[in-house]
């Protein structure tokens, strides 16, 4: 048996919790995937994987998504709603997380729909073969060409802006029109003016956002809908931001949009859902103490059925669309240590092949991450380092001030809670090839992402004929 002590001072501390079944734990409030394990070799291991075996057959860095963690979150919302929620309702995947094929197949397999921000992550949507019905297009500046797209693909197009709903009125009367038949369905997206304690490039809930129309317009909003045939107001959608901790804000929130779709029906739209945003925190460390799926799923049924009775309004359908809380602790990415730099009573490099242009979220937002030596999970703690990109950027630094044994070069680390902006938010700054990306589940590992190559760099360069040097 392991000690307690061990467990304290060595990366055993950032297992999941214990004593409850994998699928009764929020995978929201966990460090690690809840496949995780230690082998008796001491490695750590992710869906009975090995970490460092999976870097030796598909190198670093690599994104390793843990399907069981997956599919247990999307269970964990998908049933909380049903049980907390006596009318209708519909669980989102926040694709920008993480858009590729097997993220929206897996989500779409557990009976979520998409929310899609741009017409790639529309596409993506389509060729993982989401339905239609069940994608909703956000965006504050959606070309034309995007949403003739969205009307084309018969997805519910939420309106942000005046500029949204001129477009969509224009392309209806030019005759564009949906697949399925039928007027373009449309939401529209309010700003709540509801704040809430997280990082400011994440709020978007208070009245000074680019997003979403300013609640003293929607008088006119939905006056304008309402003289345009060819637009079928569904419902409305407000979000309050993202990475919350609090569940207040929510609470307050079903008053305020409950009030909005009762001012959009007082209008004669045929509107019947509303869709509260998502928002949900996960833990990157230790000091993190987000709530539950299951406490943030009652909070925010209980309060939208409580405001409803207050209205004396039918239960509308309800949708979410948590992004972050259902792939970002699904995801460990792997990394290689490279060289070393001691700085005597300073501080102690180790630097990776990996950084910034595979996880921007330090440089951008000062995000917070752990890391453990995969190799060494039980060796305990006792060197304090600083986890160093390879690009050239001074604050290119992943983690400061990292607890970890000794480690080398040569040695694997593991960083958990990478599933949410980080492929997503992935660059080929200074011409590094993105990573790979691998999906993980009782021993077994299929590629999702390929790793990108040299020549891949150059799919899109030109040289114009005159730099061409002669053969």
């Amino acid at each position: 048996m392991v000690s307690t002590q061990l467990i304290v001072e060595s990366g055993l501390r950032y297992l999941p919790e214990s004593g409850a079944a994998k699928e009764n734990r929020s995978p929201n409030q966990q460090l690690l995937p809840l496949t995780a394990n230690v082998n008796s070799r001491d490695r750590l291991e992710i869906g009975g994987c090995e970490v460092t075996a999976l870097v030796e057959q598909f190198g670093s860095p690599l994104y390793i998504l843990d399907e069981e963690t997956l599919r247990t979150a999307c269970s964990q919302y998908r049933d909380a709603f049903k049980r907390y929620y006596r009318g209708e309702s519909q669980v989102l995947y926040a694709s920008k997380a993480w858009s590729c094929l097997a993220v929206c197949a897996i989500v779409a397999d557990e009976g979520l729909g998409i929310d899609v921000v741009s017409a790639g992550e529309l596409h993506t949507a389509l060729q993982a073969g989401v339905s239609p019905g069940k994608i909703y297009f956000h965006g504050n500046n959606k070309s034309r060409e995007e949403l003739q797209l969205a009307v084309e693909s018969g997805c519910i197009t939420v309106a942000d802006n005046w500029h949204d709903l001129e477009t969509l009125s224009e392309l209806g009367k030019l005759g564009v029109s949906s697949k399925i038949g039928g007027p373009t369905r449309i939401m529209v997206r309010f700003t709540p003016g509801i704040e809430c304690h997280t990082h400011d490039y994440i709020k978007t809930g208070q009245i000074d956002s680019k997003f979403g129309f300013d609640p003293n317009s929607l008088n006119d909003v939905f006056k304008f809908i309402s003289e345009q045939p060819s637009l079928y107001c569904v419902g409305v959608h407000a979000h309050i931001g993202s990475q919350i901790f609090e569940l207040q804000p929510h609470d307050d929130l079903a008053d305020v949009i409950v009030d909005a779709l009762t001012k959009a029906i007082s209008y004669g739209l045929p509107a019947t859902e509303i869709n509260i945003g998502g928002g949900l925190g996960i833990r990157y460390t230790e000091a993190d103490d987000p709530p539950s799926i299951e406490a943030w799923a009652s909070t925010v049924c209980t309060a939208v059925v409580a405001a409803c009775k207050r209205q004396d309004l039918p239960l509308p359908k309800l949708l979410c669309e948590p992004g972050r809380s259902l792939v970002g602790t699904a995801c460990v990415t792997a990394y290689t240590v490279g060289s070393q730099k001691v700085i005597p009573g300073v501080r102690t490099y180790l630097a990776v092949d990996g950084g910034m242009s595979d996880n921007p979220r330090p440089i951008t937002y000062q995000s917070l991450y752990r890391v453990l030596a995969a190799g060494k999970m039980s060796v305990p703690l006792t060197e304090t380092v600083t986890i160093a990109g390879k690009h050239c950027e001074s604050g290119d630094i992943l983690i400061k001030d990292a607890k970890l044994p000794e480690c080398g070069t040569g040695d694997i680390l593991a960083v958990p809670a990478t599933g949410a902006y980080n492929y997503s938010m992935a660059s080929n700054y200074n011409r590094v090839p993105r990573p790979a990306a691998v999906l993980v589940r009782d021993g077994k590992v299929d590629t999702i992402i390929e790793r990108e190559t040299y020549q891949d760099l150059l799919r899109f360069d030109r040289l114009p004929e005159k730099l061409k040097t002669q053969k």
